[in-house]
């Protein structure tokens, strides 16, 4: 699988540059990827042969029309189709890799309790690159557990700056 998931990868990495829109993409295709993991019901409907590939590729269209590009639709109906959809947060996670060699800049996976607005994203960027020495690509998530601040991870590292961090840390001091 996990050699199938880098050929696809480098495979959708040409796609994307072609289309322009590389991170628009990669950020609808984690997002998706994630909801996928967290949804054992829809990832079996997905991937289930059973069920005509028709079917499977239309509830995407559903799920997705309007809220993602046609270039983030296309690509996540070929994998339905292609009976690939299960392998879709491994594909994105090598894309991500990919594209971050490409254009040298890491990737931030930062939780929110809320959605961030372009002037915190870039603000964020400019700090974590000022940080880490490097341009950085932020992938978003909304998170309601985090309950505010966020939580950011580039590799390996972990910047936890929410408040459930800091009151955990309040309760460990009393």
């Amino acid at each position: 699988m996990s050699d199938r998931a880098t050929l696809y990868a480098e495979a959708l990495v040409s796609v994307i540059a072609a289309e322009g829109n590389i991170n628009e993409v990669q950020d609808e295709l984690f997002r998706f990827s994630r909801a996928l993991e967290g949804h054992d019901e829809l990832r079996q409907v997905l991937s289930d042969p059973h069920i005509p590939a028709e079917r499977r590729q239309q509830i995407v269209q559903d799920l997705l029309e309007g809220k993602a590009s046609d270039t983030t639709l296309g690509i996540v109906a070929m994998l339905v189709a292609t009976g690939r959809i299960k392998e879709l947060p491994t594909i994105v996670d090598r894309l991500l890799e990919f594209t971050a060699t490409r254009t040298n800049k890491a990737i931030a996976e930062v939780r929110s309790a809320v959605e961030l607005d372009e002037t915190q994203r870039a603000r964020l960027a400019e700090a974590l690159k000022a940080k880490l020495g490097h341009e950085v690509d932020l992938v978003v998530i909304v998170d309601p557990t985090v309950l505010g601040g966020i939580v950011t991870q580039v590799g390996d590292t972990v910047i936890d700056g929410s408040v459930r961090h800091r009151l955990a840390q309040l309760k460990e001091s009393f």
